[in-house]
């Protein structure tokens, strides 16, 4: 599904380059969950903006389904983001003046839905999240993980193969983002495909591979055996 093949990414600011990757490559297969975990600088914010093609790659080969990337006018990569990836952010990124089911029917607004699907596709999505009961609610009327969870919701609208989460659950204690990953654990069971970026190691216990990086290269990639799902399961 998601190919990078040697991806190189510099910045240059004046006289000054800094390369952000170096050689980096991984494949991201249909109903993956992987987590990218790495410090500060150390390339997966880059590596996250090329995923969801919000940036290219200066050098190397990125393909989603077989169309590579780097050749893409600006138009045909938003084409490329609104079809076939979901975002998710640390602050929710949320329109305050817009209920719950204002701000999932959003992308399908923007997107040419009717009306009347698009309200019933809101409804379907934010009942999966479990927030049926909420959908007239403002963004200060809900907690943070009611937030995220309508968050979740809007990056799911226009049926993307792809979320792509960004600390999905830094803004939250850790009880809110247990459910938070579980709501993820439940649609990557259900056949999408989940990429996290993230810090915390509890939440990297969630994914099927953890891709570490260091100094824009991958460090290692460790394999999970979802472990941590199983404890959580158990203890409940």
């Amino acid at each position: 599904m998601i190919s990078l093949e040697n991806i190189g990414k510099t910045y240059s600011t004046g006289k000054v380059s800094v390369e952000a990757l170096r050689g980096v490559s991984l494949t991201i297969k249909e109903r993956d969950m992987i987590a990218i975990m790495g410090p500060s600088g150390s390339g997966k914010s880059t590596l996250m903006n090329i995923i969801g093609c919000l940036d290219v790659p200066t050098s190397g080969s990125y393909r989603i389904n077989g169309t590579e990337v780097a050749t893409l006018t600006e138009d045909e990569l938003a084409e490329v983001r609104s079809k076939n990836i979901g975002f998710v952010f640390q602050n929710f990124n949320l329109l305050p003046k817009l209920t719950a089911l204002q701000n999932v029917e959003l992308p399908m607004l923007l997107a040419g839905v009717n009306r009347a699907k698009r309200t019933k596709r809101a409804v379907e999505l934010l009942t999966i999240v479990g927030l049926g009961d909420r959908l007239d609610h403002r963004p200060y009327e809900l907690s943070g993980g009611q937030q995220q969870r309508v968050a979740i919701a809007r990056a799911l609208a226009n049926k993307p193969h792809t979320i792509l989460a960004d600390e999905p659950t830094g803004a939250l204690d850790s009880r809110s983002g247990e459910e938070i990953m579980e709501v993820f654990n439940h649609l990557n069971k259900e056949g999408l495909t989940i990429v996290l970026i993230t810090h915390e190691g509890y939440i990297a216990e969630y994914a099927n591979r953890v891709i570490h990086i260091k100094d824009g290269q991958i460090e290692h990639i460790e394999q999970l055996q979802h472990k941590h799902r199983h404890v959580i399961e158990k203890e409940r």
